[in-house]
């Protein structure tokens, strides 16, 4: 069933769980994460960066929404971090249901002006907006675009930033950043400024940069309100990790061969991230 994500994340916020917005590149991971979810009953999210949609192409995206379709949970397939008016208008000229608009490295106003302007297109043809105010991190070159420096979200600047853009959603920083973390590090998640956002915004939260955070900290953030994450890293190191260790036999040549190990190691983390955002199940529902 193929949804928008404002009608996807209003029964994640009345029901209080966090749907995983599943980052894809290739139609193996698509393919794969759709079925982990039929699997678990559990609302999916597709999400795909401009530099994934560079990748796949959109000619791929009428199979996607296919498959969307004859999904047996629903299933929003959402533009990640779309960076100009422009590549939102791609996505939803492609059949996007969901688009984000992250103008959140610009000043206030220019972020509110943007994404205003995003906001009256997409809504007139149906499809949600998702927002971003203060910036996410970013761990290496591997990882989507971020902030050197982590500007938190002030719950006060919230409030008149959803009042006048009318998103859908908003991605709020708290603490997350992009990709993996390394070993000597350990990240804190500000769950007091997360309580305090959730008790003035009324439109669903986002956690980005969710991959490779204590399970504590997240599970505790999905209690505290937020009702959609972003799992991109932690999903495709595991599947990248198992294709190098099949690839290992140079006589492998067979997609056949190569890739149903790794949608398996990367869909052992999945329903692990789909248990803790308490989604296991949910997709009845809808």
């Amino acid at each position: 069933m193929l949804i928008n994500g404002k009608d996807l994340l209003a029964v994640a916020d009345e029901h209080s769980f966090a749907v995983p917005a599943f980052n894809i590149s290739d139609w193996a991971m698509f393919t794969g994460i759709l079925a982990i979810s039929e699997a678990k009953r559990a609302p999916l999210i597709v999400a795909i960066h401009p530099d994934e949609l560079s990748h796949i192409g959109t000619d791929l995206l009428p199979a996607i929404i296919q498959a969307a379709h004859k999904a047996t949970v629903p299933v929003t397939i959402h533009l990640d971090h779309g960076a100009t008016y422009e590549q939102v208008l791609t996505a939803i000229q492609a059949g996007f249901t969901s688009v984000m608009i992250d103008a959140s490295m610009l000043p206030f106003e220019e972020n509110v002006a943007i994404t205003r302007k995003v906001v009256a297109t997409a809504h007139a043809v149906g499809v949600s907006v998702e927002g971003e105010l203060g910036t996410i991190g970013k761990m290496d070159a591997e990882a989507e675009d971020g902030s050197d420096t982590i500007t938190y979200t002030e719950p006060d600047e919230a409030v008149s930033f959803v009042a006048q853009t009318g998103v859908d959603s908003l991605a709020i920083a708290i603490g997350t950043c992009h990709g993996l973390y390394p070993a000597w590090m350990k990240p804190e998640l500000k769950l007091d400024r997360l309580q305090a956002i959730k008790a003035v915004v009324d439109v669903p939260l986002v956690l980005h940069g969710g991959s490779n955070n204590p399970d504590t900290e997240i599970g505790q953030s999905v209690k505290l309100g937020v009702n959609k994450i972003n799992i991109s890293s932690d999903i495709k190191a595991a599947y990248h990790a198992k294709m190098r260790e099949v690839m290992a036999d140079v006589t492998l040549r067979e997609p056949n061969t190569i890739q149903p190990p790794c949608i398996e190691a990367m869909n052992v983390v999945a329903a692990q991230k789909i248990d803790l955002f308490e989604a296991a199940g949910k997709a009845d529902l809808y």
